[in-house]
Protein backbone atom coordinates (compact mmCIF):
# COMPACT_ATOMS: atom_id res chain seq x y z
CA UNK A 1 0.00 0.00 0.00
CA UNK A 2 2.97 2.02 0.87
CA UNK A 3 4.53 1.79 -2.33
CA UNK A 4 1.29 2.32 -4.60
CA UNK A 5 0.84 4.98 -2.56
CA UNK A 6 4.67 6.47 -3.37
CA UNK A 7 3.90 5.72 -6.79
CA UNK A 8 0.60 7.91 -7.41
CA UNK A 9 2.86 10.67 -6.18
CA UNK A 10 5.35 10.00 -8.58
CA UNK A 11 2.89 10.07 -11.31
CA UNK A 12 0.94 12.85 -10.28
CA UNK A 13 4.06 14.79 -10.02
CA UNK A 14 5.74 13.87 -13.39
CA UNK A 15 2.88 14.99 -15.13
CA UNK A 16 4.22 16.99 -17.89
CA UNK A 17 1.36 20.07 -17.93
CA UNK A 18 3.56 22.92 -16.80
CA UNK A 19 6.09 22.57 -19.72
CA UNK A 20 3.47 21.49 -22.12
CA UNK A 21 1.14 24.59 -21.35
CA UNK A 22 3.77 27.17 -20.56
CA UNK A 23 6.14 26.48 -23.35
CA UNK A 24 3.62 27.39 -26.37
CA UNK A 25 1.69 30.10 -23.78
CA UNK A 26 5.86 31.88 -24.20
CA UNK A 27 5.38 32.07 -27.57
CA UNK A 28 1.76 32.89 -27.61
CA UNK A 29 2.37 35.36 -24.96
CA UNK A 30 5.52 37.07 -26.92
CA UNK A 31 3.33 37.16 -29.80
CA UNK A 32 0.40 38.96 -28.04
CA UNK A 33 2.87 41.86 -26.56
CA UNK A 34 4.05 42.47 -30.11
CA UNK A 35 1.19 42.60 -32.02
CA UNK A 36 0.19 44.83 -29.09
CA UNK A 37 3.28 47.42 -30.05
CA UNK A 38 2.17 46.61 -33.70
CA UNK A 39 4.52 44.05 -34.42
CA UNK A 40 2.78 41.21 -35.95
CA UNK A 41 4.55 37.74 -36.28
CA UNK A 42 3.52 35.25 -37.83
CA UNK A 43 4.60 31.87 -35.99
CA UNK A 44 6.63 31.35 -33.06
CA UNK A 45 9.45 29.65 -35.04
CA UNK A 46 9.90 33.55 -36.37
CA UNK A 47 10.23 35.05 -33.16
CA UNK A 48 12.63 32.31 -32.03
CA UNK A 49 14.32 32.84 -35.01
CA UNK A 50 14.62 36.70 -34.10
CA UNK A 51 16.83 36.20 -31.38
CA UNK A 52 19.40 34.83 -33.54
CA UNK A 53 19.32 37.40 -35.82
CA UNK A 54 23.23 39.00 -36.08
CA UNK A 55 22.74 40.74 -39.18
CA UNK A 56 19.53 43.26 -40.58
CA UNK A 57 19.57 44.75 -44.20
CA UNK A 58 17.58 47.09 -45.21
CA UNK A 59 15.88 47.71 -48.44
CA UNK A 60 16.32 51.82 -48.40
CA UNK A 61 13.41 53.67 -49.91
CA UNK A 62 10.41 53.55 -48.15
CA UNK A 63 11.98 51.28 -45.44
CA UNK A 64 14.53 54.27 -43.79
CA UNK A 65 13.57 56.88 -46.09
CA UNK A 66 10.00 57.87 -45.62
CA UNK A 67 9.48 57.61 -49.72
CA UNK A 68 8.11 60.97 -49.80
CA UNK A 69 9.49 62.14 -53.33
CA UNK A 70 9.60 65.51 -54.58
CA UNK A 71 11.28 66.76 -57.71
CA UNK A 72 13.67 69.37 -56.24
CA UNK A 73 15.84 70.27 -59.41
CA UNK A 74 15.42 69.83 -63.35
CA UNK A 75 18.40 70.19 -65.19
CA UNK A 76 17.77 70.60 -69.29
CA UNK A 77 20.81 69.89 -72.03
CA UNK A 78 20.37 69.94 -76.05
CA UNK A 79 17.28 72.46 -75.85
CA UNK A 80 14.57 71.17 -74.16
CA UNK A 81 13.16 73.51 -71.03
CA UNK A 82 12.05 72.40 -68.09
CA UNK A 83 7.90 71.78 -68.86
CA UNK A 84 8.82 69.99 -72.20
CA UNK A 85 11.21 67.89 -69.41
CA UNK A 86 8.56 67.26 -67.18
CA UNK A 87 5.27 67.10 -68.92
CA UNK A 88 7.29 63.94 -70.97
CA UNK A 89 8.46 62.15 -68.14
CA UNK A 90 4.56 62.66 -66.34
CA UNK A 91 3.30 61.02 -69.67
CA UNK A 92 5.57 57.76 -69.64
CA UNK A 93 5.13 57.63 -65.73
CA UNK A 94 1.06 58.26 -65.90
CA UNK A 95 0.56 54.56 -65.62
CA UNK A 96 3.01 53.55 -62.81
CA UNK A 97 1.88 53.68 -58.98
CA UNK A 98 5.79 54.38 -58.00
CA UNK A 99 6.58 56.99 -55.14
CA UNK A 100 8.75 58.61 -58.34
CA UNK A 101 6.63 58.31 -60.88
CA UNK A 102 3.66 60.18 -58.61
CA UNK A 103 5.92 62.86 -57.47
CA UNK A 104 6.85 63.75 -61.35
CA UNK A 105 3.28 63.99 -62.00
CA UNK A 106 2.82 66.56 -58.83
CA UNK A 107 5.04 68.24 -60.48
CA UNK A 108 3.43 68.31 -63.47
CA UNK A 109 1.50 71.18 -63.86
CA UNK A 110 0.92 72.24 -60.67
CA UNK A 111 -0.42 68.78 -59.32
CA UNK A 112 -2.02 68.22 -62.31
CA UNK A 113 -4.41 65.30 -61.94
CA UNK A 114 -3.75 61.92 -63.83
CA UNK A 115 -6.99 62.04 -65.15
CA UNK A 116 -6.52 65.06 -67.13
CA UNK A 117 -3.59 63.22 -69.00
CA UNK A 118 -4.71 62.85 -72.65
CA UNK A 119 -4.19 59.53 -72.97
CA UNK A 120 -4.65 59.85 -77.06
CA UNK A 121 -0.77 61.02 -76.90
CA UNK A 122 0.26 57.92 -75.22
CA UNK A 123 1.42 54.75 -76.94
CA UNK A 124 3.48 51.86 -76.66
CA UNK A 125 4.56 52.10 -72.94
CA UNK A 126 6.96 49.68 -72.43
CA UNK A 127 8.70 48.92 -68.72
CA UNK A 128 11.78 47.98 -68.27
CA UNK A 129 12.23 46.10 -65.02
CA UNK A 130 14.96 47.84 -62.47
CA UNK A 131 15.59 50.29 -65.51
CA UNK A 132 12.87 52.60 -66.61
CA UNK A 133 10.19 53.09 -69.02
CA UNK A 134 9.83 53.48 -73.17
CA UNK A 135 7.11 55.27 -74.12
CA UNK A 136 5.50 57.09 -77.25
CA UNK A 137 4.33 60.78 -76.34
CA UNK A 138 2.78 62.33 -79.06
CA UNK A 139 4.97 60.20 -81.58
CA UNK A 140 7.95 61.12 -80.03
CA UNK A 141 9.86 58.51 -78.18
CA UNK A 142 10.46 59.08 -74.57
CA UNK A 143 13.04 57.23 -72.83
CA UNK A 144 12.66 57.45 -69.28
CA UNK A 145 15.07 55.89 -66.31
CA UNK A 146 18.56 55.68 -64.65
CA UNK A 147 21.75 55.22 -65.63
CA UNK A 148 22.01 51.61 -66.93
CA UNK A 149 18.96 52.33 -69.64
CA UNK A 150 20.65 55.46 -71.49
CA UNK A 151 23.75 52.91 -71.67
CA UNK A 152 21.18 49.91 -72.77
CA UNK A 153 20.18 52.63 -75.74
CA UNK A 154 23.52 53.57 -76.15
CA UNK A 155 22.46 57.72 -75.84
CA UNK A 156 25.39 60.07 -74.70
CA UNK A 157 25.03 61.90 -71.76
CA UNK A 158 26.50 63.41 -68.99
CA UNK A 159 27.59 61.83 -65.58
CA UNK A 160 25.51 62.86 -63.03
CA UNK A 161 26.88 62.81 -59.68
CA UNK A 162 24.16 64.51 -57.58
CA UNK A 163 22.62 63.25 -53.97
CA UNK A 164 19.46 62.46 -54.70
CA UNK A 165 17.41 60.19 -57.03
CA UNK A 166 18.68 60.72 -60.53
CA UNK A 167 15.88 60.27 -63.59
CA UNK A 168 17.05 60.43 -67.22
CA UNK A 169 14.98 61.40 -69.59
CA UNK A 170 15.70 61.22 -73.61
CA UNK A 171 13.46 62.55 -76.78
CA UNK A 172 14.05 60.52 -80.11
CA UNK A 173 17.21 59.29 -78.64
CA UNK A 174 18.55 62.46 -77.98
CA UNK A 175 19.51 63.44 -74.22
CA UNK A 176 17.25 66.20 -73.12
CA UNK A 177 18.22 66.45 -69.40
CA UNK A 178 17.12 64.96 -65.56
CA UNK A 179 15.15 65.33 -62.97
CA UNK A 180 16.64 65.24 -59.10
CA UNK A 181 13.81 63.33 -56.95
CA UNK A 182 14.65 63.97 -52.73
CA UNK A 183 13.67 61.84 -50.31
CA UNK A 184 14.24 62.09 -46.46
CA UNK A 185 15.26 59.92 -43.62
CA UNK A 186 12.39 59.02 -41.42
CA UNK A 187 12.92 60.01 -37.68
CA UNK A 188 14.06 56.75 -36.08
CA UNK A 189 15.99 55.23 -38.66
CA UNK A 190 19.25 56.60 -37.28
CA UNK A 191 18.42 55.58 -33.71
CA UNK A 192 17.68 52.60 -34.91
CA UNK A 193 21.04 51.96 -36.66
CA UNK A 194 22.09 53.09 -33.52
CA UNK A 195 20.53 50.72 -31.26
CA UNK A 196 21.39 47.85 -33.44
CA UNK A 197 24.84 48.05 -33.09
CA UNK A 198 24.89 48.18 -29.41
CA UNK A 199 23.50 44.94 -29.17
CA UNK A 200 26.33 43.77 -31.95
CA UNK A 201 23.73 43.06 -34.83
CA UNK A 202 25.67 44.57 -38.79
CA UNK A 203 23.55 46.65 -40.80
CA UNK A 204 23.90 46.15 -44.33
CA UNK A 205 21.61 48.52 -46.83
CA UNK A 206 20.52 47.37 -50.46
CA UNK A 207 19.47 50.12 -53.04
CA UNK A 208 18.64 50.64 -56.54
CA UNK A 209 20.03 54.49 -56.28
CA UNK A 210 23.67 54.98 -57.62
CA UNK A 211 26.87 55.16 -55.62
CA UNK A 212 26.80 58.70 -54.32
CA UNK A 213 22.69 58.40 -53.30
CA UNK A 214 23.39 55.43 -51.49
CA UNK A 215 27.04 56.59 -49.55
CA UNK A 216 25.20 59.71 -48.65
CA UNK A 217 22.56 57.70 -46.97
CA UNK A 218 25.11 55.13 -45.27
CA UNK A 219 27.27 58.07 -43.86
CA UNK A 220 24.64 59.82 -42.35
CA UNK A 221 23.14 56.84 -41.27
CA UNK A 222 26.08 54.74 -40.05
CA UNK A 223 25.42 51.46 -41.67
CA UNK A 224 27.90 49.32 -42.09
CA UNK A 225 27.98 48.18 -45.65
CA UNK A 226 25.80 49.41 -48.44
CA UNK A 227 25.15 47.91 -51.95
CA UNK A 228 23.88 50.27 -54.68
CA UNK A 229 22.18 49.83 -58.09
CA UNK A 230 20.88 46.50 -57.34
CA UNK A 231 17.93 44.97 -59.50
CA UNK A 232 16.03 43.22 -57.56
CA UNK A 233 17.50 39.60 -58.34
CA UNK A 234 20.36 41.31 -57.11
CA UNK A 235 19.13 41.86 -53.89
CA UNK A 236 18.68 37.97 -53.88
CA UNK A 237 22.30 37.27 -54.40
CA UNK A 238 23.39 40.02 -52.01
CA UNK A 239 21.37 37.86 -49.52
CA UNK A 240 22.45 34.89 -50.17
CA UNK A 241 26.13 35.65 -49.75
CA UNK A 242 25.40 36.98 -46.66
CA UNK A 243 23.59 34.19 -45.40
CA UNK A 244 26.22 31.98 -46.39
CA UNK A 245 28.91 33.86 -44.93
CA UNK A 246 27.37 34.01 -41.52
CA UNK A 247 28.39 31.58 -38.78
CA UNK A 248 26.45 28.43 -38.27
CA UNK A 249 23.30 29.29 -36.35
CA UNK A 250 23.31 33.12 -37.06
CA UNK A 251 20.53 34.59 -38.88
CA UNK A 252 19.82 37.40 -41.53
CA UNK A 253 16.52 39.49 -41.61
CA UNK A 254 15.63 41.97 -44.51
CA UNK A 255 13.59 44.82 -44.61
CA UNK A 256 11.65 45.80 -47.18
CA UNK A 257 8.30 47.42 -48.19
CA UNK A 258 8.10 47.16 -52.06
CA UNK A 259 6.50 44.49 -54.36
CA UNK A 260 10.31 44.08 -56.02
CA UNK A 261 11.43 43.29 -52.19
CA UNK A 262 8.87 40.24 -51.88
CA UNK A 263 11.89 37.55 -53.48
CA UNK A 264 14.46 38.70 -51.13
CA UNK A 265 11.87 38.90 -47.99
CA UNK A 266 11.17 35.10 -48.74
CA UNK A 267 15.04 33.87 -49.12
CA UNK A 268 16.16 35.81 -45.81
CA UNK A 269 15.98 33.54 -42.57
CA UNK A 270 13.73 36.80 -41.07
CA UNK A 271 11.51 38.86 -43.54
CA UNK A 272 10.04 42.03 -41.93
CA UNK A 273 7.58 43.97 -44.50
CA UNK A 274 6.52 47.60 -43.71
CA UNK A 275 2.99 47.52 -43.23
CA UNK A 276 1.04 50.46 -43.53
CA UNK A 277 2.77 51.58 -46.52
CA UNK A 278 4.24 48.27 -48.00
CA UNK A 279 3.05 46.26 -50.66
CA UNK A 280 0.54 43.88 -50.55
CA UNK A 281 3.29 41.17 -51.80
CA UNK A 282 5.79 42.76 -49.50
CA UNK A 283 3.11 41.98 -46.37
CA UNK A 284 1.57 38.65 -47.52
CA UNK A 285 5.66 37.01 -48.34
CA UNK A 286 6.97 38.16 -44.81
CA UNK A 287 7.23 36.14 -41.28
CA UNK A 288 6.82 39.40 -39.46
CA UNK A 289 4.95 42.99 -40.26
CA UNK A 290 5.49 46.19 -38.86
CA UNK A 291 2.19 48.24 -38.89
CA UNK A 292 3.76 51.55 -37.78
CA UNK A 293 6.34 51.57 -40.84
CA UNK A 294 8.86 52.50 -37.61
CA UNK A 295 12.41 50.84 -38.22
CA UNK A 296 12.28 51.13 -34.13
CA UNK A 297 10.17 48.54 -34.00
CA UNK A 298 12.74 45.99 -35.61
CA UNK A 299 14.58 46.79 -32.15
CA UNK A 300 11.04 46.29 -30.03
CA UNK A 301 10.72 42.68 -31.33
CA UNK A 302 14.06 41.60 -31.29
CA UNK A 303 13.70 42.69 -27.07
CA UNK A 304 10.24 40.78 -27.61
CA UNK A 305 11.62 38.00 -28.80
CA UNK A 306 14.60 37.95 -26.25
CA UNK A 307 12.46 38.14 -23.23
CA UNK A 308 10.56 35.81 -24.51
CA UNK A 309 12.95 33.27 -24.99
CA UNK A 310 14.35 33.67 -21.85
CA UNK A 311 10.26 33.79 -20.06
CA UNK A 312 10.38 30.17 -21.63
CA UNK A 313 13.73 28.67 -20.27
CA UNK A 314 12.73 30.12 -16.87
CA UNK A 315 9.87 28.29 -17.03
CA UNK A 316 11.88 25.05 -18.22
CA UNK A 317 14.34 25.40 -15.41
CA UNK A 318 11.20 25.94 -13.19
CA UNK A 319 8.93 23.00 -13.96
CA UNK A 320 11.85 20.60 -14.46
CA UNK A 321 13.50 21.48 -10.81
CA UNK A 322 10.68 21.54 -8.86
CA UNK A 323 9.04 18.32 -10.58
CA UNK A 324 12.54 16.42 -9.91
CA UNK A 325 12.82 17.88 -5.97
CA UNK A 326 9.25 16.72 -5.55
CA UNK A 327 9.74 13.49 -7.47
CA UNK A 328 12.71 12.36 -5.06
CA UNK A 329 10.79 13.36 -2.06
CA UNK A 330 8.06 11.34 -3.27
CA UNK A 331 10.26 8.37 -3.63
CA UNK A 332 11.32 8.12 -0.40
CA UNK A 333 7.72 8.36 1.53
CA UNK A 334 7.99 12.61 2.42
CA UNK A 335 5.74 13.84 0.01
CA UNK A 336 2.38 13.69 0.16
CA UNK A 337 -0.50 13.61 -2.45
CA UNK A 338 -0.59 17.68 -1.78
CA UNK A 339 2.98 17.96 -2.75
CA UNK A 340 2.05 16.33 -5.37
CA UNK A 341 -0.92 18.35 -6.59
CA UNK A 342 0.96 21.42 -5.94
CA UNK A 343 4.19 19.94 -7.48
CA UNK A 344 1.90 19.94 -11.10
CA UNK A 345 -0.84 21.93 -11.25
CA UNK A 346 0.63 24.75 -8.92
CA UNK A 347 4.06 24.44 -11.01
CA UNK A 348 1.19 25.26 -14.15
CA UNK A 349 0.02 27.80 -12.63
CA UNK A 350 3.02 29.62 -11.71
CA UNK A 351 4.51 29.01 -14.94
CA UNK A 352 1.08 30.52 -17.00
CA UNK A 353 1.21 33.58 -14.53
CA UNK A 354 4.90 33.56 -15.73
CA UNK A 355 4.16 33.28 -19.44
CA UNK A 356 1.91 36.17 -19.07
CA UNK A 357 4.36 38.47 -18.28
CA UNK A 358 6.05 38.74 -21.88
Amino acid sequence: TDWIYRALVVLVISCPCALVISIPLGYFGGIGGASRKGILIKGSNYLDALTKVKTVVFDKTGTLTKGEFRVSEVVTQNGFNETEIIKFAAYAESHSNHPIAKSIIEAYKNNLPLSEIDESLLSDIQEISGKGIKAKVGGKEIILGNDKLLHLENILHDKCDVEGTVVHLAVNSVYAGYIIISDTLKEDSQKTIQQLKEKNINTVMLTGDNKSVAESFAKKLGIDKFYFELMPEDKVNHIEMLIQSSAKGDKVAFVGDGINDAPVLARADVGIAMGALGSDAAVETADIVLMTDSPSKIVTAIDISKRTRRIVWQNIGFAMGVKLFFILLGVFGIATMWEAVFGDMGVAIIAILNSMRV
